[in-house]
């Protein structure tokens, strides 16, 4: 569920603020948010995201050639966990190479696009509400987990998220997902030449956070560095494999939020981390 999101400055929009946010209320802003704003998202991205396509990020790479989550052949007859699933065009991409995916979303109104997308093509993938902190599953439920920008930005605390994830993967299961680059945090979230001069300390970690008029949140961003990623997955025990940091492709011209070509050109837009349960 690749997320854009861009401060606003008229009135009658939330204001924005730096601030701490703990689990319940980042996670019942984002629930809030996701709902109000599934339908302009899905109206606007889903082209570009497909109904049954793996895309892991706004420069468009595409699991079909990237290939990290294991070979082709390999994904058939595995139990794979999509967290932050959004209308579940990965996972349907996922069931079409003979996987048993299960898609998870913390938004009601995101799962029903799902659902809307499954009646439109006669199809059918498993869909399940519920929050990435606290995975409705058994231990050892699946083979391979994985989040194209879902949950992991969204969650005060993402070595939670880790440690359930760890607990519902067989050993040797792999876990892979992507998020915002942490070093874009410095920087304005512009996609012109506004976004490419540092603002803000890369190891600030106070959260984005947007308010309404009583100072109730109604959208939580946080941030981790690079390294604080690497020790989250570690301590939740995983063994990190790769770190892929996409290169914009001259064939994508378009404008994603804070993505864009030109700053694609010049920063690093999406961490993508593949990792394996020890």
């Amino acid at each position: 569920m690749i997320q854009e999101h861009d401060a606003h400055e008229d009135a009658d929009e939330p204001e924005a603020a730096r601030r701490t946010a703990g689990e319940a209320e980042s996670s019942r802003a984002n629930r809030g948010w996701w709902d109000r704003n599934a339908d302009e998202y899905q109206s606007e991205h889903g082209t570009f995201l497909g109904d049954d396509r793996f895309v892991w990020c706004p420069e468009g790479l595409d699991e079909m050639e990237a290939g990290l989550l294991g070979p082709l052949e390999s994904l058939a007859g595995l139990d794979v966990l999509e967290i932050g699933a959004g209308a579940a065009q990965c996972s349907r991409w996922l069931a079409a190479q003979g996987a048993r995916p299960v898609a998870l979303d913390l938004s009601h109104r995101q799962l029903q696009h799902g659902r809307r997308i499954d009646e439109e093509r006669a199809g059918s993938v498993a869909l399940v509400q519920a929050d990435a902190a606290v995975l409705p599953f058994r231990d050892g439920a699946f083979d391979v987990a994985c989040s194209a920008y879902g949950a992991i930005p969204f969650v005060a605390d993402s070595r939670r998220v880790f440690t359930e994830v760890h607990r519902v993967l067989r050993p040797g299961g792999r876990w892979v997902f992507s998020a915002t680059h942490p070093v874009r945090w410095a920087f304005p979230d512009e996609p012109g030449p506004e976004g490419l001069t540092a603002t803000m300390s890369y190891f600030d970690r106070t959260p984005y956070v947007e308010q309404d008029e009583q100072g109730r949140a109604v959208y939580v961003e946080h941030h981790r560095t690079l390294g604080d990623r690497v020790r989250d997955l570690t301590a939740a025990g995983f063994r990190l494999l790769d770190l892929v940091e996409p290169e914009w492709p001259a064939w994508n011209t378009q404008e994603w939020g804070g993505w864009s070509p030109l700053r694609g050109a010049h920063l690093p837009g999406t961490a993508v981390f593949v990792c394996v349960r020890d």
